[in-house]
């Protein structure tokens, strides 16, 4: 029998981002469940990407006139209506039959970015929506040739960016998916399109072993040449690798434990951002994922360094409750917890929160 997924295409109601996880599991095949949930080894340091956020507070500030908050915001010369944008995330297929063609629409719709990764089961090209920014997401392959057939796919779509994720040269041990013994049900057509194979039945250590283990500095400088594209190093978790990877030509740095999915007993993405952020020092922007859940952890990962933030699974679990508009939902749905948390703190525009300074 083939996979079955959701085909749902409605808007939906959301108490808080937390509660979705359940809702989707009553709906969704264990292993697929499983693979989109799960994080590393005993899922310490997944659910410290979230807690983690508890050990800072903000100090609201009253009588200061803000009558609405204003989440308008701006990368380089793309113009958007939020300060959050969508992670990147694998296999979307699992989640909706529309996938990332649906997660398009619904985060355009939000004014925000969408990023695809090298392992969707779509074509670059054919996510792409109308007049939406969109990213793409580099697996770097041992295969240099298929490294320079895929970008020059994303260049062509028309991407703005390329994020090259570095955290990810292998699998975390990741319990969800031994226990089902989970394989990928449906094709990954950017891989197809350049060899024989599809992806589909493939496990995940399969997918990985093709991948490139040793990535280095030189790797970012291989891509702008062949794109001419600025880079995102996504997976950044060291201020001493943020530095490494502006002298090596990054355009921008992602602060992200790739949702607690990789190392297990590592820190939280928010713990390092500040000291990630001082390294930085504005010289390119810097975008944060991993563990948020609220409109006060955009706000704090805002005042904490972050330029963006960005969101995995609940935008995932929007995708299987309700497609493009379920997706859209998600970002409604957090953008009006910000919009409270903005205008009770006394900041009128994302500007100011990032002006803020967080208590311990």
């Amino acid at each position: 029998m083939g996979y079955h997924t959701s085909e749902a295409e409605n808007p939906i109601d959301i108490l808080n981002l937390a509660s979705l996880e359940g809702r989707v599991k009553e709906r969704m095949e264990a292993g697929a469940f499983g693979y989109i949930c799960g994080g590393a080894e005993d899922e310490w340091t997944m659910a410290e990407n979230t807690s983690a956020f508890n050990t800072k507070k903000i100090m609201p500030r009253v009588l200061k006139g803000i009558d609405h908050a204003d989440l308008h915001t701006k990368l380089w010369d793309i113009d958007l209506k939020t300060p959050i944008i969508q992670a990147p995330s694998a296999a979307q297929g699992l989640a909706h039959e529309k996938g990332e063609v649906d997660t398009a629409k619904g985060v355009a719709a939000a004014g925000s970015i969408f990023s695809i990764s090298t392992y969707a089961n779509t074509l670059v090209e054919d996510a792409a929506a109308p007049d939406a920014p969109q990213f793409f997401q580099l697996y770097m392959s041992k295969d240099d040739q298929f490294n320079e057939f895929l970008l020059k796919k994303a260049v062509k779509a028309g991407v703005k960016a390329i994020i090259l994720t570095v955290d990810s040269t292998l699998g975390g041990y990741r319990e969800a998916d031994i226990e089902t013994q989970f394989q990928f049900p449906l094709p990954m057509p950017n891989l197809a399109a350049y060899s024989n194979s599809d992806g589909a039945g493939k496990g995940i250590s399969e997918i990985y072993a093709a991948a490139k283990q040793g990535l280095v500095p030189e790797d970012i400088q291989k891509i702008k040449q062949i794109t001419n594209l600025p880079v995102f190093v996504k997976g950044i978790q060291s201020p001493v690798d943020a530095e490494i990877a502006i002298q090596a030509g990054a355009d921008g740095i992602w602060v992200s434990n790739h949702g607690g999915r990789q190392l297990d007993g590592g820190p939280a993405s928010f713990e390092v951002l500040p000291l990630i952020a001082q390294q930085v020092a504005k010289r390119v922007p810097i975008v944060f994922d991993s563990g948020i859940r609220r409109g006060e952890h955009v706000f704090k990962a805002l005042a904490s360094g972050a330029d963006l933030v960005a969101i995995g699974r609940p935008i995932i679990y929007g995708l299987n409750l309700g497609g493009a508009q379920g997706v859209q939902s998600v970002f409604e749905h957090l953008n009006h917890e910000l919009s409270i948390t903005m205008q009770l703190a006394g900041t009128k525009t994302i500007d100011e929160v990032k002006e803020t300074t967080l208590l311990d």
